[in-house]
Formats: structure tokens, sequence, C-alpha cells
């Protein structure tokens, strides 16, 4: 276990949060389940039917089981979804109906105070997990664009802050503008600073480093590290970088000398999704990276997406980030 994930545990279990896990059919949440509870990371809740999920061999001692068909609270979930959607149409018995689906259950959750976040995405599509979290818990307070995280945890590795880095957007925005690059790069120093407790050195990534190539793409990634800037001056923030220019020192120190964050990176801001995803797949499987994530920032209460190639340890590291962020 990385010192990242230890600390992580240690602060999730200084101020213990309630965690939803919606899919109760999935072995693998079962099993991170397990291995949260017996952690004392959070007190944990899993969405399924108790005797199923029992009689597949789960061991669901001091976890929660909440069937979301049979629960008392589905009317009033139901009622206050109504309430929320009716603006768009929603009709009592089409919110009802999404009672059914484990996802608007769980978020519905966290909505009334019931959990203070939610997992998921073992067996969900990005989307699906979001769709939720956005019509109901929707954007919090200044927050322009919801975007999507990992932290990372290289093994054996001097770069970064010891080999952990945050890696953002890798989940959601598939082709942000300037304006969204620079509100992702913000955000992500945030997360950073809130869960690594360190100061972040923010890259913003290219295929260019400082002019050394020309293309509307470098355009856009330029203009975002200089409104980046002018929004948060206080950010030691630098762009367009080249990924060995923004993470390796002698190539940082050569390419762009001067720069506050060359060859010193930890906050790593990818132009596009395409890249961003590409890249945090690779590190995780070829440097053997603990990957943790696709984390959210932006929406009013945590809700947080899974690789739908997670494996259960993986689950738990997320756990654990959900519940420090609840703790803000």
């Amino acid at each position: 276990m990385s010192r990242f994930l230890e600390r992580t545990i240690e602060r999730a279990r200084a101020d213990r949060k309630t965690i939803v896990l919606p899919e109760g059919e999935d072995p693998r949440t079962l099993e991170a389940a397990r291995k949260a509870a017996d952690r004392d990371i959070a007190d944990i809740i899993v969405l399924g039917n108790a005797d199923e999920l029992a009689s597949g061999g789960a061991d669901l001692s001091g976890i929660t089981v909440i069937d979301p068909h049979t629960d008392d609270k589905r009317q009033a979930y139901a009622d206050k979804l109504h309430e929320l959607r009716a603006h768009k149409g929603m009709t009592p018995e089409q919110a009802l109906e999404l009672m059914d689906n484990e996802l608007y259950f769980g978020v519905m959750m966290v909505y009334m105070g019931d959990a203070d976040g939610m997992v998921s995405g073992a067996r969900h599509a990005t989307g699906d997990v979001l769709r939720p979290a956005l019509q109901i818990l929707k954007t919090a307070p200044g927050t322009k664009i919801v975007s999507a995280f990992f932290v990372m945890v290289v093994p054996d590795c001097e770069l970064g802050e010891n080999g952990t880095f945050v890696f953002a957007d890798c989940g959601l925005n598939q082709h942000p503008d300037s304006d969204d690059l620079s509100e992702i790069a913000i955000a992500s120093a945030n997360s950073f600073a809130n869960l690594v407790e360190a100061t972040p050195r923010v890259a913003m990534l290219s295929h260019s480093s400082k002019g050394s190539a020309k293309s509307p793409a470098v355009d856009k990634v330029r203009e975002a590290a200089e409104a980046a800037k002018a929004k948060a001056p206080e950010l030691a923030l630098d762009g367009e970088l080249q990924f060995d220019a923004a993470v390796v020192p002698s190539v940082g120190a050569s390419k762009a000398p001067g720069s506050p964050v060359a060859g010193c990176a930890n906050v790593l801001v990818f132009p596009d999704l395409d890249s961003g995803n590409i890249t945090y797949k690779a590190v995780q499987r070829l440097a053997k990276a603990e990957a943790y994530g696709p984390m959210t920032q932006g929406i009013a209460k945590p809700v947080n997406d899974l690789s739908r190639g997670c494996s259960a340890d993986d689950i738990v590291g997320v756990i654990a980030i959900t519940a420090v962020q609840a703790q803000g």
C-alpha cells in the first residue's frame, strides 16, 4: 500500500463518513465493501437484496444493505426527485420508477443526507453514473465545469510528489476549450492540495514546449495557461509543456528554462480526453501505478466513478478518497 493511500485511510478514519455503493451485484464491490468495513474506512451501505447477496457467499456483517425496491424511504425519495425535476417534465410515476435504478437511488441517498458520498462505475459507464448526480446534486457553488481526475501513484518514482500525481481530465470532458482547461487546471490543483496535502505544481500539457510547435491545438493550451494564471495567480502553473518537460528536471531545464513548474510538475492537465485517458491507462499498466478514479470535481457532493476494469482494491482506495472529499 502506498503512503498516499495509507494517509488517506488515516484521514477517513479520523472523521468517518457514510459511503453508498450501488453495485451490490458486482463481486468486486462486495469485496471492497468488506475490506473498507474491516479497515474502518467508512460506514458502508451496499444496495441490493440482502438475501441474494448473502446466498452468493458475501460476508455482510457490519455493512448496511438496502434494497431500493422495498426500502421504506423509496416513496420519500421519489417525491423529492419529482419536486426537483418537475420543471423538466418528470411525473411522480416516472420519479418512482427511477427509484428502481440503483444509481438514482444512491444519489438520492446522498442528496437527502442518508449518505455522504457515492462510489460506482464497476458495471456502469461514466455517463450513467454522473447523469443522476448532475441532475440531482448539481454543481458546487462557483463551479463552471464538472471534470474528472485520477490520483496516480507510481512506484519507485521520484518525479512529481514522490511519484504521486493528479492527471486531469481523464474521464469526462472530451474536447475542452481553453477556458474549460483553465477551470480544470484550477480545480485539479485544489483537489491535489486537499488529497495529497502538498503544494500543487500545474503543467498544461501539449505536444509543444514553449513555442516549439505551432498549431491551433498548441494555441488552445497556451491560452488556457494564461487564463488560469489570471484567475489564480497564486498557483505555480505553466504551459504549454510536453510531458517530459513537465516532469523530468533535466528536460524541463532545457526546454523551459525559468519555468516555475517545468521538471517538477505534480498536476498534469491534458488537452483533451483522448490524451488524458490513454496516458493514465498506459502509466497504470506499464508502470504498475495505482490509479484512483475517475474522481469528480465540481459536483455539490462527492459522487465518484470507477473504471470498469477496476479491482476491489481500487474501489477501496476510491471509497477512502470519497470519504476525505466528504469531510470538506
